[in-house]
């Protein structure tokens, strides 16, 4: 519609006029110039009857692209289940995880020879081998880290630090030690190894797996308390491969603890005490408990005293304290021709050899072909 004061054919001077404004706002693309394009029969069709005088393009069938997608969705649906497929039925399953073994213990009692040495913790310690120990963690010293055939270096020490984590949290921790939780030491243990170490912290037994000490260092609190933080450690780790994939770790240490009674009475008058406690383990780890920083414990020698003998070693320890005399002492005999359970434990005599006197190196734990386990390791020869 034309403006108003201007003639129905647009303004003067338009040379078109004002036909040519209603089409304005149509776009002719080059799609619609393509469908709207017709062809011209040739001379010879148009000689015959029935053919018109011109023909259509064939127009493009509007499936085509359908088809192309639901192809292609066929083929995506059809790759998706093959690989479900060959991750269900792969004909190379994943080898099965190897299960951790129960841990198999040996406590070791050490009676004193005398009534219990007493005083303060400043003098017991130094009178004792342990005034060169280190204090804590400190006294647990990793070694030179080298990479196996099979294990690189970042996983021997990952293993070597797991031990350590173990031996602070079982043998230094003063919440474990007077028995106020054992959480920190089964966080970590292997999950196959769990059951066994609750059942030995809840209902011991003396069958050489069940034991208390086996697994950690824990006081009896309603009689025994710590006197103190200073607790005195010294030891050795090694390791070894154990085939292509586990890794085998020992520790060998001896903490040296200041105790005194957990209720001072009359007949407790001494002062406080020394008592000393020699764990040797065999861990193991897969490369799964190394990616996990978790441990099995395969193995646990334990020598502590003083303590009477025989003694109940199948729950916390009960330390001899200042002035106190063991009922009886080691060694233990053992007969084979006794019924009933075996006894795990035996017992020994405790000898401590002064600082200045030469120390040798602690007798192995008994084996099949070990003597008995019936000297201390600071007896002297």
């Amino acid at each position: 519609m034309a403006d108003r004061g201007e003639p129905p054919e647009g303004p003067p001077g338009s040379p078109t006029g004002g036909s040519e404004d209603e089409y304005r706002s149509l776009v002719f693309d080059e799609s619609f110039v393509r469908a709207a394009r017709l062809q011209e029969f040739s001379a010879q069709e148009r000689m015959e009857d029935h053919a018109p005088a011109v023909r259509s393009l064939p127009a493009r069938h509007w499936r085509t692209g359908s088809r192309a997608a639901i192809a292609l969705m066929l083929l995506i649906a059809l790759a998706f289940g093959t690989a479900v497929f060959m991750g269900l039925r792969h004909p190379y399953q994943a080898p099965v995880g190897r299960r951790a073994e129960p841990l198999t213990s040996t406590v070791v009692p050490l009676a004193p020879l005398g009534a219990v040495p007493g005083g303060t913790p400043e003098a017991l310690l130094a009178k004792s081998p342990a005034a060169q120990f280190g204090k804590g963690a400190a006294g647990i010293n990793l070694p030179a880290i080298r990479r196996t055939d099979d294990f690189s270096d970042s996983q021997v020490a990952s293993a070597l630090t797991t031990v350590k984590d173990y031996l602070v949290a079982s043998s230094l921790d003063p919440d474990v030690l007077t028995g106020a939780t054992a959480r920190p030491v089964e966080l970590l243990l292997d999950p196959d190894q769990t059951a066994q170490f609750e059942r030995s912290m809840n209902r011991s037994q003396d069958d050489g797996e069940h034991a208390v000490a086996g697994w950690l260092v824990r006081f009896d609190p309603a009689k025994v308390a710590l006197a103190g933080s200073d607790i005195r450690a010294r030891g050795t780790l090694s390791y070894r491969e154990e085939g292509s994939d586990t890794l085998e770790v020992v520790s060998d240490h001896t903490f040296t603890y200041v105790l005194r009674p957990a209720a001072a009475g009359p007949q407790q008058t001494g002062g406080d005490s020394l008592f000393t406690v020699r764990r040797e383990m065999h861990f193991r780890f897969d490369r799964e408990d190394l990616r996990l920083h978790r441990l099995e414990v395969r193995t646990s020698y334990v020598q502590a005293g003083p303590q009477s003998c025989p003694a109940d070693t199948t729950g916390a320890l009960r330390p001899l304290l200042a002035g106190q005399r063991a009922v009886s002492r080691g060694p233990a005999g053992t007969d084979p021709y006794a019924t009933g359970r075996p006894t795990a434990a035996l017992c020994g005599t405790l000898a401590v050899s002064s600082p200045q006197a030469p120390t040798r190196s602690p007798a192995p734990p008994p084996g099949p072909e070990a003597p008995p386990a019936s000297q201390s390791p600071w007896s002297r020869p």
